[in-house]
């Protein structure tokens, strides 16, 4: 179990890692009081966080089997989709709630005026690559790209180990971290998303997705469940238009709510919500002088090595310290942003990826075209170009140090 962080011990661990993020160069910092708690998973993927009760153990395994249901016509899939079950996107090695790397389309219409047409009436930003094919009167086919839009970009499915640390993160926690940027290093702030959470009808900060651009599990299940699945509920009761025509649903054979007490959406967030992050990294030898590196050449203003939960009646979340390697901001990202504006974000803008569990991965950026590290750090851009300068000049020795750090991650 790890140590319980009182509200000062919060923040300081907090300070300490944006201290770290507080230098953008020269030789690696001396080793200073570490963040680092132990371990919450037993150094293996897939496992439940540590001192959840029974009650919250058997949620998470009933989550599980949630998360492995295939969904049918009759069930309520689509009657476009992308994939029919979660795993089909989230069952890949190391454990169940890893990804397969499946890329995913998105697309709109940058106006000349430089806005932003999402275009809806054409069925955008997502593309459904599936249909439940014919039914009575009528054959549900995929969707495809309209030849209106002139911005395609392409998104990978994304881990979602640990989720439930990250939305037992006050939206305070991440407001402070874009305030401590805006003060200490301005040309690579990021900013909190703003979204509205469709529990309460207030604004939050949105944490989860490449765009920031939803605030918590249960509502990140609940859009997942339309958009990847065709399953509506009682958060989002409309059904996905197949390209954009809703005149089409006339012959949907399930136009009902699919899930009409949220039952299954509730058994998804739990299964995310108990599901441990990645093993953390051991910071002994090299690895901890590229860790030391890490934060000396600016990775870690975005990429922040320990965030720390809020007080929770839940033991399991209450004041934990842990490792997500980012600050789940906007940033602006020049060239290398995806074109798409969705949520708070704009085009340019993408959430800094959680580095946690870099190791398992075998595609990297939000459109899975690095399939190394060094490349994926190569094709960083706009507010990161000076860390990936940085990266790009450091010597074969520090090199292979800092590379041995983010292999361990």
């Amino acid at each position: 179990m790890p140590p319980r962080q009182g509200p000062l011990a919060a923040t300081l661990l907090l300070c300490l890692a944006l201290a770290a993020c507080g230098t953008s160069t020269g030789a690696a910092p001396d080793a200073g009081p570490s963040p680092f708690t132990a371990d919450l998973t037993g150094g293996k993927f897939g496992q439940p966080l540590p001192a959840v009760t029974p009650a919250e153990l058997a949620s998470f395994l009933d989550g599980a089997d949630a998360f492995r249901k295939q969904e049918v016509v009759n069930s309520g899939l689509g009657p476009v989709f992308n994939q029919p079950v979660c795993t089909q996107c989230h069952d890949s090695p190391p454990a169940i709630g890893g990804t397969n790397q499946r890329l995913e389309t998105r697309y709109g219409r940058r106006l000349a005026d430089g806005g932003f047409d999402p275009l809806t009436e054409k069925g955008g930003t997502l593309l459904h690559d599936h249909g439940i094919g014919p039914v009575q009167g009528f054959n549900y086919g995929p969707e495809v790209i309209p030849p209106e839009a002139n911005v395609v970009a392409a998104r990978r499915t994304q881990p979602v180990f640990g989720l439930g640390l990250v939305e037992a993160t006050p939206d305070s926690v991440f407001q402070a971290l874009a305030d401590s940027q805006a003060r200490e290093a301005p040309a690579v702030a990021g900013r909190a998303a703003t979204v509205i959470d469709l529990g309460t009808g207030r604004p939050a900060v949105g944490r989860f997705g490449w765009k920031a651009n939803v605030p918590t599990l249960f509502q990140f299940s609940g859009d997942a469940a339309l958009n990847e699945m065709g399953i509506t509920s009682p958060q989002f009761p409309d059904e996905v238009c197949p390209q954009g025509d809703c005149s089409t649903l006339a012959f949907n054979p399930q136009p009902g709510l699919n899930d009409p007490d949220g039952r299954d959406i509730e058994r998804f967030t739990a299964f995310m919500r108990f599901l441990g992050p990645p093993p953390a990294p051991v910071l002994t030898g090299e690895v901890k002088r590229g860790s030391d590196l890490f934060a000396a050449i600016g990775c870690a203003i975005c990429h922040v090595p320990v965030l720390i939960t809020g007080t929770s009646s839940s033991q399991a979340f209450d004041r934990v310290a842990y490792h997500p390697y980012s600050d789940f901001l906007l940033h602006d990202m020049g060239p290398l942003g995806d074109g798409i504006e969705q949520g708070d974000a704009r085009g340019t803008e993408m959430r800094t990826q959680p580095l946690w569990g870099l190791r398992a991965q075998t595609r990297l950026m939000h459109d899975g075209h690095a399939v190394t590290v060094p490349a994926a750090i190569a094709a960083h851009d706009g507010q990161a170009a000076g860390a990936r300068d940085r990266f790009a000049a450091l010597d074969p020795v520090d090199l292979a140090a800092l590379l041995a750090f983010l292999a361990a991650l």
